[in-house]
Formats: structure tokens, sequence, C-alpha cells
């Protein structure tokens, strides 16, 4: 299938600096444990992860003859690279405030060990199309209904904001890549669905530990987040549609169009150039 990507979409990694406070504040989104713990958990998983999906993008960047696609390709590695960076200090904020950050890591840094040994490479990048349609359409949600980020401390509002608004221009490269160098969807389908389950129940156990450690672990605080998250109206709630497009025989990111909201938000962050 011809790629949907819109054709003047521009990818450039902001260098922004963010300078989150020091020591974070313990309960920064809302004075909500939960709230604040399920976004530290997702940050514990972003240096590892990213860096793997920018390897496994570059292992086929050779291979991709379109000069716009190469390009997306460049800003998509820019953009990654800096977000795992960003994302490293913003753990170790957290590892300041007492939480144990290097065992959450470790599990994340083992599978991807795993991975990078047993699966071969376009099972390797199918898992980076998985993972990108989950953050892109999380992306979505916090850049189109402010509610969810909403109360946070306003460094740790931005930071979020702009690694959505970034998430969301490159949704679609390595999901191009992969149709242009492998395009087999029932290989994409298999990475969705493992890529849901560890994406889960990663962040169940990171905002489990934060949680325990403030000793805030109770029936009533996770009852109360869980219907944040799963409730009629809730944060994952309002993902299940576009999660369910992926499974499409013809799904492509940008079938998802939200370029004019991008547009928008990006408007916040001007004076930020790569």
């Amino acid at each position: 299938m011809s790629s949907l990507t819109p054709a003047n979409l521009s990818i450039r990694p902001r260098h922004m600096d963010f300078d989150l406070p020091n020591p974070l504040p313990r309960h920064w989104h809302s004075n909500d444990p939960f709230k604040t713990h399920f976004f530290n958990a997702m940050s514990v998983l972003f240096p590892d992860g990213e860096r793997y999906f920018i390897e496994s993008v570059r292992h086929f960047r050779d291979q991709i003859t379109d000069p716009a696609l190469k390009e997306q390709i460049r800003g998509f590695i820019g953009q990654e690279g800096h977000h795992s960076r960003e994302h490293v200090e913003y753990n170790n904020r957290l590892r300041d405030l007492g939480y144990d950050i290097d065992r959450l890591e470790i599990t994340v840094k083992k599978r991807i060990r795993f991975v990078q040994k047993q699966f071969s490479a376009e099972r390797q990048l199918a898992g980076t199309v998985a993972m990108e349609h989950f953050t892109a359409i999380m992306a979505n949600a916090m850049l189109r209904d402010p509610q969810w980020i909403q109360g946070a401390t306003p460094q740790l509002r931005q930071l979020w904001r702009w690694h959505a608004l970034e998430e969301t221009e490159h949704k679609a490269v390595a999901f191009d890549v992969y149709m242009q160098v492998c395009g087999d969807r029932s290989i994409l389908r298999k990475a969705m669905r493992q890529a849901t389950f560890f994406f889960l129940k990663d962040v169940t156990v990171g905002t489990w530990h934060m949680l325990r450690k403030d000793g805030a672990l109770n029936v009533k605080t996770w009852c109360k987040g869980m219907y944040w998250l799963w409730g009629p109206h809730g944060f994952f709630s309002h993902l299940i549609s576009d999660y369910r497009d992926f499974y499409k025989e013809d799904f492509h990111p940008w079938q998802h169009d939200n370029a004019q909201l991008m547009a928008s938000v990006a408007e916040e962050f001007q004076g930020h150039p790569a």
C-alpha cells in the first residue's frame, strides 16, 4: 500500500531544557499518587525502549531509497534519542526519591537483549511499529484532551506534551519502513499482542512499586486509579477504538489524521529547533 504520511511532514528534534524540579515533587500530578506513578512508570520504560526503537529502524535505513522517508528516519532517530536522554534525567530524579528504578529497568533491559538475540531484524522492527502505535494513540489523547495531564507540575506537563507532540510527528516512520522492507501484517498483529501484554505488565509493576514505596498502595487508591484508566470516560477506554484499528488489513497510522492538532501544539514549542 502507498503511505498516507503527509508529503510536507517535517520531523525535527526540539532541544528542550525542562529544568525539572530537584527534588521532583513526590506526587507532581494533581497531588494524586496513582496518576503521578502511572506516568512515572511509563518514563522508566523509555530510555531503553527508545534506544531499541532507534536500532530497529536504523538497521534498515540503507535499504530505503525514498528520499522523503530517509529524511524522516533521520528525524525519528534524532527525536527518539533526545526523548531517551530527557527521560534518563527524569528517571534519575525518581531514583533520588528512593524508588528502585534500577530494578524496574533491568526487566526491560533483559527482555530487549533477549529479543535482539532471538528475533529477526524484521520481527524487532515489528515490535517497534507496535509500540509506536501505542505511544501515538496515547500522545493523541494527551494533546487532544488536556485533562489527562491537567494539574501537573508545569515542567512535567510541558515534558509530556513535548514528548507527545514528537511521537505524533514520527508516528508512521517505523511503519513505513516496515511496509517497505517486510510488509507482513500477521507479524505486526502478533507483535502488537505481545507489546500490549508487556506494556501493561511493566506499567502496572512500576506503578505498584512506587505506590508501595509511598505507603499509598491500598484498595481505595488502586480502584480510583483503575477507574481513571478504564472507567467509561477513562484514559485507556478512550484509546480502544484507535488501538483496534491497528489490526485492520489496510491500517496506516495517518488514517488517524491529527495533523491540525499537531500543528497547533507545535506552536507551544516554537523557538526550540534542532
